[in-house]
Protein backbone atom coordinates (compact mmCIF):
# COMPACT_ATOMS: atom_id res chain seq x y z
CA UNK A 1 0.00 0.00 0.00
CA UNK A 2 1.54 3.55 -0.80
CA UNK A 3 2.14 6.08 1.57
CA UNK A 4 -1.04 8.24 -0.06
CA UNK A 5 -3.13 5.53 0.18
CA UNK A 6 -2.72 5.05 4.22
CA UNK A 7 -2.70 8.71 4.32
CA UNK A 8 -6.25 8.56 2.90
CA UNK A 9 -7.21 5.71 4.73
CA UNK A 10 -6.27 7.20 7.77
CA UNK A 11 -8.28 10.32 7.05
CA UNK A 12 -11.44 8.87 6.75
CA UNK A 13 -10.76 6.49 9.54
CA UNK A 14 -10.20 9.72 11.69
CA UNK A 15 -13.38 11.19 9.86
CA UNK A 16 -15.78 8.36 10.68
CA UNK A 17 -14.10 7.88 14.35
CA UNK A 18 -15.03 11.70 14.84
CA UNK A 19 -18.84 11.89 12.88
CA UNK A 20 -19.35 8.58 15.84
CA UNK A 21 -17.86 10.57 18.73
CA UNK A 22 -20.10 13.62 17.71
CA UNK A 23 -23.13 11.18 17.54
CA UNK A 24 -22.61 9.40 20.64
CA UNK A 25 -23.33 11.72 23.40
CA UNK A 26 -26.03 13.27 21.72
CA UNK A 27 -27.81 10.32 21.30
CA UNK A 28 -26.95 9.50 25.03
CA UNK A 29 -28.48 12.78 25.91
CA UNK A 30 -31.86 12.17 23.35
CA UNK A 31 -32.20 8.49 25.09
CA UNK A 32 -32.16 10.13 28.66
CA UNK A 33 -34.51 13.14 28.07
CA UNK A 34 -36.54 11.92 26.05
CA UNK A 35 -36.78 8.31 27.95
CA UNK A 36 -38.16 10.12 31.15
CA UNK A 37 -40.37 12.29 28.99
CA UNK A 38 -41.64 8.90 27.17
CA UNK A 39 -41.97 6.96 30.50
CA UNK A 40 -43.60 10.06 32.61
CA UNK A 41 -45.95 10.17 29.56
CA UNK A 42 -46.69 6.22 29.60
CA UNK A 43 -47.62 6.63 33.67
CA UNK A 44 -50.05 9.62 33.26
CA UNK A 45 -51.77 7.55 30.55
CA UNK A 46 -52.14 4.31 32.81
CA UNK A 47 -53.40 6.64 35.61
CA UNK A 48 -55.92 8.00 33.34
CA UNK A 49 -57.04 4.79 33.02
CA UNK A 50 -57.47 3.70 36.09
CA UNK A 51 -59.42 6.91 37.32
CA UNK A 52 -61.62 6.09 34.01
CA UNK A 53 -62.42 2.46 35.20
CA UNK A 54 -63.03 3.67 38.73
CA UNK A 55 -65.33 6.13 37.89
CA UNK A 56 -66.96 5.48 34.29
CA UNK A 57 -69.30 8.46 34.65
CA UNK A 58 -66.81 10.70 33.47
CA UNK A 59 -67.09 9.48 29.88
CA UNK A 60 -69.78 11.57 29.87
CA UNK A 61 -67.92 14.89 30.41
CA UNK A 62 -65.82 13.63 27.15
CA UNK A 63 -67.69 16.89 24.88
CA UNK A 64 -65.77 19.00 27.18
CA UNK A 65 -62.47 17.44 27.12
CA UNK A 66 -63.05 17.86 22.96
CA UNK A 67 -63.62 21.36 23.08
CA UNK A 68 -60.64 22.03 25.75
CA UNK A 69 -58.20 20.09 23.10
CA UNK A 70 -59.03 22.06 20.70
CA UNK A 71 -59.05 25.37 22.73
CA UNK A 72 -55.31 24.32 23.61
CA UNK A 73 -54.53 23.71 20.13
CA UNK A 74 -56.24 27.10 18.94
CA UNK A 75 -54.26 29.04 21.97
CA UNK A 76 -50.50 28.11 21.00
CA UNK A 77 -51.44 28.98 17.02
CA UNK A 78 -52.38 25.69 15.84
CA UNK A 79 -55.41 25.70 13.68
CA UNK A 80 -54.76 21.98 11.68
CA UNK A 81 -52.40 19.64 13.71
CA UNK A 82 -50.77 17.21 11.10
CA UNK A 83 -50.10 15.13 14.36
CA UNK A 84 -47.42 12.75 13.28
CA UNK A 85 -47.28 13.19 9.42
CA UNK A 86 -45.22 16.41 10.64
CA UNK A 87 -42.93 14.46 12.14
CA UNK A 88 -42.71 12.69 9.34
CA UNK A 89 -41.79 15.72 6.94
CA UNK A 90 -39.25 16.80 9.27
CA UNK A 91 -37.03 14.07 8.84
CA UNK A 92 -37.18 14.35 5.15
CA UNK A 93 -37.55 18.10 4.87
CA UNK A 94 -36.33 21.36 6.06
CA UNK A 95 -40.06 21.26 8.25
CA UNK A 96 -39.87 22.27 11.84
CA UNK A 97 -41.20 20.83 15.08
CA UNK A 98 -42.32 23.36 17.16
CA UNK A 99 -41.46 22.98 20.55
CA UNK A 100 -45.15 23.40 21.60
CA UNK A 101 -46.16 20.28 19.76
CA UNK A 102 -44.92 17.93 22.90
CA UNK A 103 -46.79 19.20 25.80
CA UNK A 104 -50.06 19.56 23.53
CA UNK A 105 -50.24 16.23 22.14
CA UNK A 106 -49.25 15.31 25.88
CA UNK A 107 -51.78 16.64 27.53
CA UNK A 108 -54.61 16.09 24.81
CA UNK A 109 -53.75 12.59 24.63
CA UNK A 110 -53.81 12.04 28.18
CA UNK A 111 -57.17 14.06 28.12
CA UNK A 112 -58.64 11.32 25.64
CA UNK A 113 -57.57 8.67 27.71
CA UNK A 114 -58.99 10.29 30.88
CA UNK A 115 -62.48 10.59 29.34
CA UNK A 116 -62.76 7.37 27.78
CA UNK A 117 -61.74 8.52 24.20
CA UNK A 118 -60.63 5.50 22.13
CA UNK A 119 -57.61 6.06 20.65
CA UNK A 120 -53.72 4.50 21.06
CA UNK A 121 -50.50 6.47 22.34
CA UNK A 122 -47.82 6.06 20.47
CA UNK A 123 -48.65 8.34 17.77
CA UNK A 124 -47.87 11.14 20.83
CA UNK A 125 -44.77 9.14 21.88
CA UNK A 126 -43.81 9.88 18.25
CA UNK A 127 -44.99 13.53 17.94
CA UNK A 128 -42.94 13.82 21.84
CA UNK A 129 -40.04 12.28 20.77
CA UNK A 130 -39.85 13.94 17.78
CA UNK A 131 -40.55 17.41 18.58
CA UNK A 132 -37.65 17.06 21.84
CA UNK A 133 -35.00 15.49 19.14
CA UNK A 134 -35.81 18.28 16.58
CA UNK A 135 -35.31 20.74 19.69
CA UNK A 136 -32.11 19.56 20.89
CA UNK A 137 -30.18 19.28 17.66
CA UNK A 138 -31.65 23.31 16.86
CA UNK A 139 -30.42 23.47 20.25
CA UNK A 140 -26.32 22.31 19.53
CA UNK A 141 -26.91 24.39 16.02
CA UNK A 142 -26.55 21.21 14.05
CA UNK A 143 -27.28 21.41 10.43
CA UNK A 144 -30.39 20.63 8.96
CA UNK A 145 -29.49 16.33 8.05
CA UNK A 146 -28.55 16.42 11.28
CA UNK A 147 -31.64 17.74 12.82
CA UNK A 148 -33.50 14.82 10.91
CA UNK A 149 -31.27 12.30 12.82
CA UNK A 150 -31.56 13.83 15.95
CA UNK A 151 -35.81 13.88 14.81
CA UNK A 152 -35.61 10.05 14.41
CA UNK A 153 -33.69 9.66 17.92
CA UNK A 154 -36.62 10.80 19.57
CA UNK A 155 -38.92 8.96 18.20
CA UNK A 156 -37.04 5.79 18.15
CA UNK A 157 -36.21 6.95 22.17
CA UNK A 158 -40.06 7.73 22.75
CA UNK A 159 -41.56 4.27 21.29
CA UNK A 160 -38.81 2.17 23.49
CA UNK A 161 -39.75 3.72 26.22
CA UNK A 162 -43.74 3.01 26.11
CA UNK A 163 -43.55 0.11 24.43
CA UNK A 164 -40.40 -1.59 25.90
CA UNK A 165 -39.20 -3.08 22.14
CA UNK A 166 -35.83 -1.02 21.86
CA UNK A 167 -35.07 -3.02 18.44
CA UNK A 168 -38.53 -2.18 16.55
CA UNK A 169 -38.54 0.85 17.76
CA UNK A 170 -35.39 1.56 15.81
CA UNK A 171 -36.01 -0.23 12.87
CA UNK A 172 -39.38 1.64 13.03
CA UNK A 173 -37.90 4.84 13.17
CA UNK A 174 -35.22 4.28 9.96
CA UNK A 175 -38.55 2.50 7.74
CA UNK A 176 -41.55 4.50 8.48
CA UNK A 177 -40.54 8.01 6.80
CA UNK A 178 -39.94 6.93 3.25
CA UNK A 179 -41.31 2.72 2.52
CA UNK A 180 -38.35 1.42 0.74
CA UNK A 181 -35.33 3.91 2.00
CA UNK A 182 -33.70 3.09 5.54
CA UNK A 183 -31.94 5.82 7.09
CA UNK A 184 -28.79 4.01 7.44
CA UNK A 185 -26.80 6.81 8.98
CA UNK A 186 -29.16 6.80 11.78
CA UNK A 187 -28.39 3.47 12.97
CA UNK A 188 -26.18 4.13 15.80
CA UNK A 189 -27.60 7.57 17.21
CA UNK A 190 -30.94 5.43 17.24
CA UNK A 191 -30.10 2.23 18.28
CA UNK A 192 -28.04 4.10 21.40
CA UNK A 193 -31.10 6.55 22.37
CA UNK A 194 -33.70 3.54 21.68
CA UNK A 195 -31.57 1.50 24.43
CA UNK A 196 -30.84 4.23 26.65
CA UNK A 197 -34.65 5.04 26.40
CA UNK A 198 -35.60 1.51 27.19
CA UNK A 199 -33.38 1.36 30.48
CA UNK A 200 -34.44 4.50 31.43
CA UNK A 201 -38.32 3.25 31.49
CA UNK A 202 -37.59 -0.25 33.30
CA UNK A 203 -35.73 1.97 35.94
CA UNK A 204 -38.77 3.62 36.76
CA UNK A 205 -40.65 0.18 36.50
CA UNK A 206 -42.30 0.14 33.36
CA UNK A 207 -41.25 -3.15 33.24
CA UNK A 208 -41.90 -4.69 28.93
CA UNK A 209 -44.73 -6.98 28.40
CA UNK A 210 -43.82 -10.33 26.96
CA UNK A 211 -46.43 -13.03 25.67
CA UNK A 212 -45.88 -16.58 25.47
CA UNK A 213 -47.51 -18.18 22.33
CA UNK A 214 -47.10 -21.71 21.23
CA UNK A 215 -45.97 -21.73 17.60
CA UNK A 216 -46.46 -24.85 15.55
CA UNK A 217 -43.72 -26.52 14.27
CA UNK A 218 -41.42 -25.23 11.09
CA UNK A 219 -42.11 -28.54 9.13
CA UNK A 220 -46.24 -28.29 9.02
CA UNK A 221 -47.04 -26.99 6.22
CA UNK A 222 -50.89 -26.92 6.54
CA UNK A 223 -50.14 -24.12 9.30
CA UNK A 224 -48.31 -22.61 7.38
CA UNK A 225 -51.05 -22.25 4.55
CA UNK A 226 -53.34 -21.38 6.67
CA UNK A 227 -51.16 -18.54 8.75
CA UNK A 228 -50.72 -17.45 4.18
CA UNK A 229 -54.57 -17.17 4.51
CA UNK A 230 -55.08 -15.33 8.34
CA UNK A 231 -51.94 -12.77 7.09
CA UNK A 232 -53.76 -11.84 3.49
CA UNK A 233 -56.94 -11.46 5.48
CA UNK A 234 -55.80 -9.16 8.07
CA UNK A 235 -54.19 -7.24 5.30
CA UNK A 236 -57.89 -6.63 3.60
CA UNK A 237 -58.67 -5.75 7.41
CA UNK A 238 -55.67 -3.09 7.79
CA UNK A 239 -56.74 -1.20 4.16
CA UNK A 240 -60.58 -1.38 5.56
CA UNK A 241 -59.44 0.34 9.14
CA UNK A 242 -57.35 3.03 7.19
CA UNK A 243 -60.64 3.48 4.87
CA UNK A 244 -62.87 3.70 8.26
CA UNK A 245 -60.26 6.45 9.64
CA UNK A 246 -59.98 8.52 6.32
CA UNK A 247 -63.81 8.14 5.99
CA UNK A 248 -64.30 9.50 9.21
CA UNK A 249 -62.39 12.49 8.56
CA UNK A 250 -64.28 13.49 5.65
CA UNK A 251 -67.32 13.43 7.04
CA UNK A 252 -67.16 15.21 10.24
CA UNK A 253 -65.26 17.82 7.75
CA UNK A 254 -68.01 17.76 5.50
CA UNK A 255 -70.78 18.21 8.16
CA UNK A 256 -69.18 19.69 11.00
CA UNK A 257 -66.82 22.12 9.46
CA UNK A 258 -66.33 24.08 13.32
CA UNK A 259 -63.56 22.38 14.91
CA UNK A 260 -65.46 23.16 18.21
CA UNK A 261 -68.73 21.40 17.29
CA UNK A 262 -67.00 18.36 15.88
CA UNK A 263 -65.47 17.76 18.50
CA UNK A 264 -68.68 17.90 21.14
CA UNK A 265 -70.37 15.46 19.12
CA UNK A 266 -67.33 13.03 18.62
CA UNK A 267 -67.80 13.31 22.83
CA UNK A 268 -71.43 12.57 22.33
CA UNK A 269 -70.98 9.69 20.20
CA UNK A 270 -68.14 7.41 22.03
CA UNK A 271 -70.69 7.27 25.84
CA UNK A 272 -73.56 6.59 23.34
CA UNK A 273 -72.28 3.95 21.83
CA UNK A 274 -70.40 2.54 25.14
CA UNK A 275 -74.27 2.72 26.23
CA UNK A 276 -75.86 0.94 23.48
CA UNK A 277 -73.79 -1.66 23.39
CA UNK A 278 -73.13 -2.05 27.01
CA UNK A 279 -69.73 -2.43 27.52
CA UNK A 280 -66.61 -0.31 27.93
CA UNK A 281 -64.29 -2.55 26.36
CA UNK A 282 -63.81 0.32 23.32
CA UNK A 283 -62.36 3.07 25.35
CA UNK A 284 -59.24 3.97 25.76
CA UNK A 285 -56.50 1.54 24.37
CA UNK A 286 -58.06 -1.36 25.21
CA UNK A 287 -54.71 -2.94 26.76
CA UNK A 288 -56.76 -5.62 28.40
CA UNK A 289 -58.65 -7.34 25.64
CA UNK A 290 -55.47 -7.67 23.59
CA UNK A 291 -53.90 -9.32 26.31
CA UNK A 292 -56.80 -11.78 26.42
CA UNK A 293 -57.63 -12.42 22.69
CA UNK A 294 -53.42 -13.37 23.02
CA UNK A 295 -54.73 -16.11 25.46
CA UNK A 296 -57.16 -17.08 23.45
CA UNK A 297 -60.36 -14.80 24.23
CA UNK A 298 -62.22 -12.59 21.84
CA UNK A 299 -65.41 -11.71 20.98
CA UNK A 300 -66.30 -11.83 16.90
CA UNK A 301 -67.84 -8.65 17.13
CA UNK A 302 -64.50 -7.09 18.99
CA UNK A 303 -62.40 -5.51 15.60
CA UNK A 304 -65.88 -4.35 14.38
CA UNK A 305 -66.44 -2.09 16.62
CA UNK A 306 -62.93 -0.84 17.66
CA UNK A 307 -62.97 0.41 14.05
CA UNK A 308 -65.88 2.20 14.97
CA UNK A 309 -65.40 3.92 18.23
CA UNK A 310 -61.42 4.52 16.81
CA UNK A 311 -62.69 6.27 13.54
CA UNK A 312 -65.48 8.58 15.15
CA UNK A 313 -62.77 9.64 18.16
CA UNK A 314 -59.98 10.88 16.13
CA UNK A 315 -62.12 11.58 13.15
CA UNK A 316 -63.49 14.31 15.79
CA UNK A 317 -60.11 15.78 16.70
CA UNK A 318 -58.97 13.99 20.16
CA UNK A 319 -55.80 12.85 20.08
CA UNK A 320 -53.48 9.66 20.83
CA UNK A 321 -51.95 6.82 18.09
CA UNK A 322 -53.73 4.47 15.67
CA UNK A 323 -51.25 1.45 16.06
CA UNK A 324 -52.23 0.63 19.45
CA UNK A 325 -55.82 0.45 17.83
CA UNK A 326 -54.56 -1.67 15.13
CA UNK A 327 -53.24 -3.86 17.63
CA UNK A 328 -56.68 -4.43 19.25
CA UNK A 329 -58.43 -5.13 15.53
CA UNK A 330 -55.26 -7.19 14.49
CA UNK A 331 -55.29 -9.23 17.60
CA UNK A 332 -59.62 -9.42 18.31
CA UNK A 333 -59.56 -10.90 14.82
CA UNK A 334 -56.84 -13.33 14.27
CA UNK A 335 -57.91 -14.79 17.21
CA UNK A 336 -61.55 -15.70 15.71
CA UNK A 337 -59.87 -16.07 12.38
CA UNK A 338 -57.30 -18.06 13.42
CA UNK A 339 -59.47 -20.16 15.31
CA UNK A 340 -61.64 -21.03 12.54
CA UNK A 341 -58.80 -21.73 10.52
CA UNK A 342 -57.72 -24.52 12.66
CA UNK A 343 -54.97 -22.29 14.22
CA UNK A 344 -54.23 -21.69 17.87
CA UNK A 345 -56.45 -18.76 18.39
CA UNK A 346 -53.26 -17.66 20.23
CA UNK A 347 -51.13 -17.69 17.39
CA UNK A 348 -54.06 -16.58 15.42
CA UNK A 349 -54.17 -13.40 17.43
CA UNK A 350 -50.47 -12.76 17.95
CA UNK A 351 -50.42 -13.09 14.08
CA UNK A 352 -53.01 -10.89 12.96
CA UNK A 353 -51.78 -8.70 15.39
CA UNK A 354 -48.87 -8.65 13.07
CA UNK A 355 -50.32 -8.25 10.06
CA UNK A 356 -52.28 -5.52 10.56
CA UNK A 357 -49.60 -3.28 12.11
CA UNK A 358 -47.40 -4.60 8.77
CA UNK A 359 -50.25 -3.39 6.31
CA UNK A 360 -51.33 0.13 8.19
CA UNK A 361 -47.88 1.26 8.96
CA UNK A 362 -46.52 -0.10 5.59
CA UNK A 363 -42.97 -1.36 7.90
CA UNK A 364 -42.67 -5.19 7.62
CA UNK A 365 -39.33 -5.50 8.89
CA UNK A 366 -40.62 -3.59 11.80
CA UNK A 367 -43.55 -5.97 12.44
CA UNK A 368 -41.01 -8.65 12.13
CA UNK A 369 -38.90 -7.25 14.67
CA UNK A 370 -41.85 -6.50 16.74
CA UNK A 371 -43.08 -10.13 16.87
CA UNK A 372 -39.13 -11.40 18.19
CA UNK A 373 -39.74 -8.73 21.31
CA UNK A 374 -42.79 -9.51 22.02
CA UNK A 375 -43.81 -13.17 21.51
CA UNK A 376 -40.08 -14.63 21.28
CA UNK A 377 -37.52 -15.89 18.47
CA UNK A 378 -39.28 -19.25 17.84
CA UNK A 379 -42.13 -17.81 15.53
CA UNK A 380 -39.60 -15.92 13.36
CA UNK A 381 -40.62 -17.95 10.12
CA UNK A 382 -44.33 -16.82 10.54
CA UNK A 383 -43.69 -13.36 11.86
CA UNK A 384 -41.60 -12.99 8.56
CA UNK A 385 -44.23 -14.55 6.08
CA UNK A 386 -46.90 -12.64 8.36
CA UNK A 387 -45.48 -9.42 7.69
CA UNK A 388 -44.58 -9.73 3.99
CA UNK A 389 -48.30 -11.10 3.02
CA UNK A 390 -49.72 -8.08 5.09
CA UNK A 391 -47.62 -5.75 3.97
CA UNK A 392 -47.87 -6.73 0.09
CA UNK A 393 -51.51 -7.32 -0.45
CA UNK A 394 -52.67 -3.80 1.95
CA UNK A 395 -52.03 -1.68 -1.18
CA UNK A 396 -50.96 1.73 -0.71
CA UNK A 397 -53.20 2.64 1.79
CA UNK A 398 -51.29 3.21 5.00
CA UNK A 399 -52.26 5.70 8.19
CA UNK A 400 -49.96 8.26 7.52
CA UNK A 401 -50.79 10.53 4.52
CA UNK A 402 -47.03 12.03 4.33
CA UNK A 403 -45.13 8.25 4.40
CA UNK A 404 -43.83 7.76 1.05
CA UNK A 405 -44.08 4.47 -0.75
CA UNK A 406 -40.57 4.61 -2.89
CA UNK A 407 -41.35 1.43 -4.61
CA UNK A 408 -43.96 -0.71 -5.62
CA UNK A 409 -45.23 -3.61 -3.22
CA UNK A 410 -45.96 -6.08 -6.49
CA UNK A 411 -43.06 -5.28 -9.15
CA UNK A 412 -39.19 -3.82 -9.37
CA UNK A 413 -40.58 -0.72 -9.92
CA UNK A 414 -39.51 3.18 -8.33
CA UNK A 415 -42.46 5.03 -8.04
CA UNK A 416 -40.68 8.24 -6.58
CA UNK A 417 -42.94 11.13 -5.69
CA UNK A 418 -45.76 8.81 -8.11
CA UNK A 419 -46.37 6.68 -4.64
CA UNK A 420 -48.24 7.33 -1.87
CA UNK A 421 -47.31 10.77 0.35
Amino acid sequence: MRQNDIVALWERKRGELKVFLKWLPLSILSGTGVGFAGTGFLFCIRKATEFRLQAPWIIWLLPLAGILIVFLYHLCGVKQSQGTNLVLLAVRSPEPIPLRMAPLIFLSTVLTHLFGGSAGREGAALQIGGSLGFQLGRLFRLDEKDRHIMTMCGMSAAFSSLFGTPVTSVVFAMEVVSVGVMYYAALVPCAVASLIASAVAQACGAAPQIYSIPFPGLADAPAGMRIILLAALCATLSALFCFVLQGAGRLYGKYLTNQYLRAAAGGILIPALALIFRTGDYLGAGGDIISASLQGQARPEAFLLKMVFTAVTLGAGFKGGEIVPSFFIGSTFGCVAGGLLGLSPSVGAALGMLSVFAGVTNCPLSALMLGVELFGAQGIPFYLLTAAVGYMLSGYTGLYSKQRILYSKTKAEFLGDSGKG
